[in-house]
């Protein structure tokens, strides 16, 4: 991973490796923290970044605080200037990756609501390559942690152990990435994203009762699909074995952008191609990130050149 040359560190812009924490504080003892995945997009052509539906990651990330009930003064427009001012200290002017993460900071126990530290990084990232090419999936042994033991529809870092042991096992068997199921049998999400299939014509995702988080890349993708679907997207349970009747599939997230499935269970998702929709939707959605079109312009924020 590249190291940023400055992070944002408790409000103050300081050198990569003064960003420290104390090996006591709850956040690391107990994975006591928050955080958000945001992702920037350099426009070449105009000479411009654009943030990607910053309002939305920064809302959900005071409601992230609120669950976990942490007692703070922290805004989402302390955080969004030093997002920007954090983009623009290490001149990055190519696509990124954001993360504001917020832990409970000091020497507290389990129980303890504060204080809080916070941080803003910013690392340059291309592009997966499996946006193009797609991604084999298995369906995990691991079940996707239900709301009545932790949080799952809030980006809690302790959450992330769940997907870890599942990722872990999913590559040892031979997959780029697989699905986890809930307690009751039915497909949640990935590790890191979210699910969509096409039986039909049909987009279908797992409900929000499904024990996934509450994307916004997730809710952006319905919004496309909406404009540019034969059909509403269905948000529903989803039983394993459905997966095999799927025409189209693909993940979905900040970080994954818009991946195509091309087999589930090592059998093909329809002709084992990224399909007509699935191509669609990534037009539309690298149009808009990249503020190639007019469309959505309240999704973006731009970094160099604030209006």
């Amino acid at each position: 991973m590249a190291q940023p040359r400055y992070l944002s560190f408790n409000g103050e812009i300081v050198p990569y490796a003064d960003a420290k924490v104390h090996v006591l504080a709850p956040g690391v003892k107990y994975g006591a923290g928050v955080f958000e995945g945001i992702r920037g997009y350099w426009n070449e052509r105009k000479g411009e970044m654009f943030l990607f539906r910053l309002k939305e990651h920064l809302d959900r990330l005071q409601y992230s605080m609120r669950v976990m009930r942490y007692e703070h003064s922290l805004t989402s427009e302390m955080v969004e200037a030093q997002i920007l001012a954090v983009v623009r200290a290490n001149a990055l002017r190519e696509d990124v990756h954001i993360r504001p993460m917020v832990w409970v900071d000091g020497d507290g126990e389990m129980q303890s609501p504060g204080p809080i530290g916070w941080m803003v990084a910013a690392l340059p990232r291309p592009s997966n390559p499996a946006v193009q090419n797609g991604v084999n999936v298995g369906v995990s042994s691991w079940q996707r942690i239900p709301d009545t033991s932790m949080p799952a529809r809030v980006k809690a870092t302790a959450n992330y152990v769940n997907g870890r042991l599942a990722g872990m096992q999913g590559k040892l068997d031979g997959y780029d990435n697989v699905l986890l199921l809930t307690n009751r049998g039915h497909v949640a999400e990935s590790p890191g994203s979210c699910f969509f299939m096409v039986r039909n014509g049909r987009p279908i995702t797992p409900s929000i009762t499904s024990s996934i988080l509450e994307s916004v890349t997730r809710a952006t993708v319905i919004e496309l699909l909406g404009e540019i679907a034969t059909a509403p997207t269905d948000e529903r349970e989803i039983d394993r074995t459905e997966l095999y009747a799927a025409d189209e599939a693909f993940f979905c997230g900040s970080g994954q952008e818009v991946q195509p499935i091309l087999t589930v269970d090592r059998l093909p998702v329809g002709d084992a191609k990224p399909g007509p929709i699935t191509r669609r939707l990534q037009e539309r959605y690298f149009a808009l990130v990249r503020g190639e079109t007019n469309d959505h312009a309240e999704w973006l924020t731009p970094v160099w050149n604030p209006g």
